[in-house]
């Protein structure tokens, strides 16, 4: 895959993240521990500053002064050396940048401050809802490695996932394979940062899959017993992505068998006429949401630290308000499909799951790319930026527009109080809200259904044929109707999609179909609607409580536009579900990621409405 750069002026205006400050004792101390501390030796920091690849932008990459992009122990040096030079100086044009504080003067002060922005912390760690600016601080200072990290993911697996802990109904199942090289992995990108340094910003950093994206050490079930046996011969392209950034792929998630509905329910390994569910770790005797529902479950309750699931009509995004998480459905064409057992690919797009935007936007910049086996990924050229992380101000809302339909917003109290509450802040932090009325025609872009019934057996006979491991015997859908071995309560379900014939799939799906008309016009018919009022970005509440809001999921699917859902806050007594999560959405125009990123993190920065399950805590 290739990638496209733009770059925005966008910057930061302070440290928004916990744990990545060093402890100063002296200046000459500093640059030092930086690198000793570490374990890095002089020659690996030095490999570590020639790499060009952004890490962190701008934060931790404005103050630059070596040329690295990036804030390192060899900036401290210049800067310490640089103490008591003044605006007189004719040093000043090139170290001026340091004068954070905009007193004339290179001071102790500046120095601090240059200091944070150093990606290191030798403090204790704890891996509850640690970020990955946190885990890669602790395996720069040495405090943890990858495989330590890795090794603590892995226990909490072992400990919480198919276990009915204390206070719980049911255990979460949340995890359908873990990976037996994962440690492997890790150890191998240990070696990775002790030569060369901190290369990405996922080097080490354990990541789950929802077990619908292929995998070359793990099999791919889509949630169904009748491919137990599906061990591909190579990856997804976005687990290529995430690899090749150095991510450690831990474990395969539970899912909605091939990703068909809201709850979760999966054969795999199970007897044949059994199931499993997957449950919430706030409430396990609720559902997690789906399909993406295993990846919600594990990363909310630390299971691993960053997911990916796939979205085709609210299956990323219903998890992640359910479980309290943030999550990136892309534009269609933003990131490959090639390799994930499809649903509709009119609609299917896979897309990060997290505990912060933060986080979402790291590995958002692992999976995009242009990839010749997904041709609709074509359209990315010159539209995606070096790194989303640019567009991580906690001032972005300011001067933002941003609209809502009323009728989006609905009637349940919490989720009323609680946009309410949303749309206040968003206005705090600088945002003109404004209600729209909803243009003609919005009414056919929402009512447009899935292609989940016209599209599965085309789009999954294209997998069978590419993709699916050559020892799995059921090989058609008719094939796995025979075993009775998937979830058998929507038997008549598979046997409606088995009869879609090839002229239904191309008077639906085809270039002149009915739902490939209606999906484009949709997509202008949102996007002039936010042309003619000025509009960054259109919000709804994604859900409610547990349960969905109108036809809300459907307005990303069904215009292929790009949408980011972010905590808004929980439901309070005497409202659906108390103390439930419900998440907010900003939808955009296509290939807008960034910019909706923006929005998301100043929004979640002003209001840190994510909690953390109780009943999965860190392990005693």
């Amino acid at each position: 895959m290739t990638r496209n750069a733009r770059t925005p002026d966008l910057t930061i205006g302070g440290n928004t993240v916990k744990s990545t400050t060093i402890r100063l004792t002296s200046i000459a101390a500093v640059s030092v521990a930086i690198v000793a501390a570490s374990g890095v030796s002089g020659a690996a920091a030095s490999a570590a500053s020639a790499t060009t690849a952004p890490i962190l932008a701008p934060y931790y990459t404005q103050l630059d002064v070596t040329g690295d992009d990036r804030v390192t122990a060899e900036d401290l040096a210049v800067a310490a050396a640089a103490i008591g030079i003044t605006e007189t100086s004719s040093e000043w044009a090139s170290l001026s940048i340091l004068d954070t504080d905009a007193d004339g003067e290179l001071t102790i002060s500046d120095l601090t401050d240059l200091s944070h922005r150093i990606i290191y912390d030798d403090g204790p760690f704890e891996l509850v809802e640690a970020s990955v600016l946190d885990m890669q601080a602790a395996m720069n200072a040495g405090v943890e490695t990858s495989v330590s990290i890795t090794q603590e993911y892995l226990d909490r697996i072992a400990a919480y996932d198919r276990v009915t802990v204390a206070g719980a109904s049911r255990p979460l199942n949340s995890v359908i394979t873990v990976n037996d090289t994962a440690l492997d992995a890790a150890a191998a990108a240990d070696a990775v940062r002790a030569s060369q340094g901190m290369t990405t910003m996922l080097l080490g950093v354990p990541i789950a899959l929802k077990d619908n994206y292929d995998t070359v050490d793990m099999v791919t079930t889509g949630g169904c017993g009748c491919w137990n046996e599906n061990q591909t011969d190579t990856d997804a392209a976005i687990v290529e992505g995430l690899r090749a950034d150095g991510a450690v792929i831990i474990a395969k998630t539970s899912l909605d068998e091939f990703a068909y509905g809201f709850v979760s329910e999966f054969s795999s390994f199970q007897a044949p006429g059994s199931t499993l569910l997957v449950a919430s770790p706030y409430d396990t005797s609720r559902t997690a949401g789906g399909s993406s529902g295993g990846t919600g479950a594990a990363i909310s309750a630390n299971l691993a630290a960053i997911g990916l699931g796939t979205d085709t009509g609210g299956s990323i995004r219903v998890p992640s308000s359910y479980n309290q998480l943030v999550g990136i459905r892309p534009t269609v064409g933003l990131a490959s499909r090639d390799g994930i057992i499809p649903l509709s690919l009119s609609q299917d797009t896979g897309g990060p799951m997290a505990r912060s935007v933060l986080d979402a936007a790291v590995a958002l910049d692992a999976v995009v790319g242009v990839d010749d086996a997904d041709p609709v990924t074509a359209r990315q050229t010159g539209r995606v930026p070096e790194s989303y992380t640019e567009y991580l101000d906690p001032a972005a809302l300011a001067g933002a527009r941003i609209g809502y339909i009323g009728s989006m917003v609905g009637s349940d109290p919490g989720t009323v109080r609680l946009f309410g509450q949303a749309t206040a802040a968003l206005a705090a932090q600088g945002a003109t809200v404004v209600e729209v009325t909803p243009p003609q025609g919005l009414a056919a872009v929402l009512g447009e259904g899935s292609g989940s019934t016209n599209e599965f057996l085309h789009d999954l006979n294209g997998y069978i044929a590419t993709h699916l491991g050559a020892d799995v015997e059921p090989r058609t859908l008719s094939d796995i109707l025979a075993t009775g071995n998937y979830v058998t309560s929507r038997q008549s379900v598979y046997v409606a999609r088995n009869n879609v014939t090839e002229e239904t799939y191309q008077g639906w799906a085809g270039p002149s179909g009915s739902h490939t008309i209606q999906l484009a016009a949709g997509k202008d018919l949102v996007t002039q609607l936010m042309d003619d009022l000025d509009l960054d970005a259109l919000i709804y509440p994604s859900t409610n409580a547990y349960g969905t809001q109108g036809t809300n999921m459907r307005l990303s699917p069904n215009t292929g536009m790009p949408a980011v859902t972010v905590p808004m806050g929980q439901t309070a007594q005497g409202e659906t579900a108390p103390g439930s999560g419900v998440n907010l959405e900003f939808l955009g125009r296509d290939f807008d990621e960034g910019m909706l990123l923006g929005l998301a993190y100043s929004f979640e920065q002003a209001t840190h409405a994510r909690t953390s399950p109780s009943l999965f805590g860190p392990l005693g």
